[in-house]
């Protein structure tokens, strides 16, 4: 024999929602999402890694997900320009020689 949470009523054992009121009975699990920056420092040194937690992590742990998903954009984005630069720093070097 269990009682609602929320109304105190008599429920079955086995009750996911209320008869009497419509809550909800079954605790769901708490999540830790603190959005801690390490998620991000971990996106930013395994891109791979970011964008894969930011796909997993989208729904469930938004905060996370985000610092995941932003480590490994910044990580992407300085990719891309320092190798514009070495590009550009070739080219210089290599029509004053």
């Amino acid at each position: 024999m269990a009682y609602c949470r929320k109304c105190g009523s008599v429920i079955d054992d086995e009750a996911v929602i209320c008869p009497h009121c419509g809550v909800e009975q079954r605790m769901r699990p708490v999540v830790n999402d603190d959005g801690s920056i390490l998620w991000g420092i971990l996106g930013f040194i395994i891109p791979l890694i970011g964008i894969i937690l930011w796909i997993v992590w989208y729904d469930s742990k938004p905060k996370s997900s985000k610092m995941a998903g932003m480590g490994a954009l910044i990580s992407i984005l300085l990719g891309v320009v320092i190798g514009i630069l070495m590009v550009v720093f070739a080219a210089i070097f290599a029509s004053t020689h």
